[in-house]
């Protein structure tokens, strides 16, 4: 016994049980037996409260471990993009999102909030290397600054339907009907608004404080109408209150498109957040992509 723990205390645990002969699975399956016994048990005191308390321990260790995977990011890279990945293979929803450097660092703590609705996802963050060029649909001036917009839309969005999205369904064995939810904030949120128009491929949009105020935007959609069935939109309620006068007519503009597309008969929401366009965009992109998701499955 000693021998054969001394060639197995430095392996990886999955191989170490193994060198005993026992499997992964019979390994872990005494591991929470073991919990449950002293830590679950001792707690009940009737047949009735144990079936009925095994069952909630069972479900909330199933939903700890799908929560824990789907915030587990690892990178993958597509074409020349390092694509940040969240979630599971096999899986009901593919959620896209085209993300600036400045969302990096709270894509953890958004892709955390969007677990919480306890549906399985596959979650992906497709970087960009200009913000202003290759989210915006057509060349516009500068609104604020001195960086104006350089209309490549079309190149990201080739690359998301030709690159990324077969990457993915390859690498992670999604089904055929994958439902698949392009959505982003701000001038991503437009993007995914304007990718709908473009195309039938998703499912739904999630489009949280989308710069709706682009030049030219409005009379494009009402022209080009989304194809997305599922539309969620956003705004802070204080972003239409700017002293620059093309951003301030993002409220009237979202609330346009709000009631034409339900007027054509899509499922459509507008929620007003608390705040302005830079507070909380984690957490509102991933109200964004549960609401889609859970509301609508």
């Amino acid at each position: 016994m000693q021998k054969r723990f001394a060639k197995t205390r430095n392996l990886h645990p999955s191989d170490a049980v193994q060198g005993f002969g026992i499997s992964q699975q019979a390994f872990c399956n005494a591991k929470w037996s073991l919990y449950i016994r002293r830590h679950c048990l001792p707690l009940l005191s009737t047949p009735f409260e144990l079936q009925n308390d095994f069952s909630v321990a069972i479900l909330g260790l199933s939903k700890f471990f799908r929560e824990d995977a789907a915030v587990t990011a690892q990178t993958m890279l597509i074409g020349n993009r390092s694509c940040r990945i969240y979630g599971e293979a096999h899986t009901e929803y593919l959620l896209l999102q085209m993300t600036g450097e400045h969302e990096l660092q709270n894509m953890d703590h958004e892709v955390t909030a969007i677990a919480q609705s306890g549906r399985n996802f596959l979650f992906a963050a497709v970087p960009v290397k200009s913000w202003n060029d290759e989210l915006s649909p057509w060349e516009a001036p500068a609104v604020w600054g001195k960086e104006s917009f350089g209309g490549k839309a079309a190149d990201a969005l080739r690359f998301l339907t030709e690159q990324v999205i077969p990457a993915l369904k390859q690498q992670f064995a999604l089904p055929r009907n994958v439902r698949i939810i392009l959505g982003g904030y701000s001038l991503a949120g437009l993007f995914a608004l304007w990718a709908s128009t473009q195309t039938d491929l998703f499912y739904g949009v999630a489009a949280a404080s989308p710069s709706v105020w682009f030049p030219g935007w409005m009379e494009f959609e009402q022209q080009h109408p989304m194809q997305a069935q599922h539309i969620y939109l956003s705004l802070g309620n204080k972003e239409e209150h700017t002293k620059n006068t093309v951003m301030a007519a993002v409220g009237d503009d979202i609330r346009t498109l709000h009631s034409r597309l339900t007027a054509r008969g899509a499922d459509c929401t507008l929620e007003w957040n608390s705040g302005g366009h830079f507070k909380d965009a984690d957490l509102r992109t991933a109200k964004a992509f549960q609401w889609v998701m859970e509301e609508h499955a």
